[in-house]
């Protein structure tokens, strides 16, 4: 029997994941460079949640796809990674063949039902669905949608500015992903300041993992959630805010936006929904002692 996707209500609207893929394996020392420390997990392991560490003391991460369905809308926060993509310098996520789009419909959502995709920033995870490979031509996923996104990362992201090292795996990403919405007339953008989307959403800077990522505060109903882009990539960075992932370019403003983050959800009733979290991928923080913890959903 096919396990049907967990629905989170906020307010007037649902909210349901579509997990792409789940990665296991993943070494801390190279998630977490110069700041991994083996005495967090020997101290801290039987305090965990389940579902954090693999049997060999490996991170388990996860990439994936809100979906929020409101009573006039249906809407897609970020895109995962896509199958068929092109990515020299990102073998690891090249040439996939997943079932997303079979896994979109078990939310019961057909591609030419989607309204609106937001995303965040514009890396390989997050956007690689906008586009899908039709005759040998990049064609966009979601013909219907309006595809919503930070002006910021746009022009850093179509610019020779990026070529570099810290930005070598999103090589290629924006001309296959990014570019071909743009060409049909599909796209709008956010300013740097962020800012009100159809009433219920708002889109805030927090800068520092990619140039312009924005997270996305969703409030219906009295009630509040925070899709959190990848100010965090793993609850580890709940417990120890100061540590940046391998994928941060930017790392003294992700610390801060990590920290603004942190403060703003901790022990208030908004769910926080991650894009890179095992498990439910969805939770709270509250306070500890010296910090922060996390409790999924």
């Amino acid at each position: 029997m096919t396990k049907l996707p967990k629905i989170y209500t906020v307010g007037d609207t649902t909210v349901t994941r579509v997990t792409e893929m789940v990665i296991s394996g993943v070494p801390p020392e190279i998630y977490f460079p110069g700041t991994w420390d083996p005495a967090f997990l020997e101290e801290n392991k039987q305090s965990f949640p389940e579902g954090l560490i693999d049997d060999n003391s490996q991170l388990i991460v996860s990439i994936g796809t809100w979906v929020v369905k409101t009573p006039k809308h249906t809407i897609l926060i970020d895109t995962a990674t896509g199958n068929d993509k092109n990515l020299p310098l990102n073998q690891d996520l090249a040439n996939l063949q997943l079932p997303y789009l079979e896994r979109l419909k078990e939310t019961g959502v057909t591609p030419e039902e989607v309204d609106y995709v937001l995303l965040t920033h514009l890396h390989v995870d997050h956007v690689g669905w906008n586009t899908k490979l039709v005759d040998g031509k990049w064609v966009p996923t979601f013909p219907n949608a309006k595809y919503v996104f930070p002006i910021k990362e746009q022009e850093y992201y179509s610019s020779e500015a990026s070529h570099n090292k810290e930005n070598e795996a999103n090589f290629n990403v924006y001309e296959e992903s990014v570019l071909p919405v743009v060409e049909a007339g599909l796209t709008e953008t956010i300013g740097p300041e962020g800012g009100k989307f159809l009433d219920i959403f708002t889109f805030i800077p927090t800068p520092g993992h990619s140039i312009g990522q924005m997270s996305i505060r969703l409030s219906s109903g009295g009630e509040e959630a925070f899709f959190g882009a990848d100010i965090m990539h793993h609850p580890f960075q709940v417990m120890k805010p100061e540590w940046n992932s391998m994928y941060c370019e930017f790392g003294d403003q992700a610390r801060i936006s990590r920290r603004w983050a942190l403060e703003y959800v901790a022990d208030r009733p908004i769910i926080y929904f991650s894009t890179h979290f095992p498990e439910s991928s969805a939770g709270y923080v509250t306070r500890s002692d010296d910090g922060f913890n996390w409790r999924f959903i």
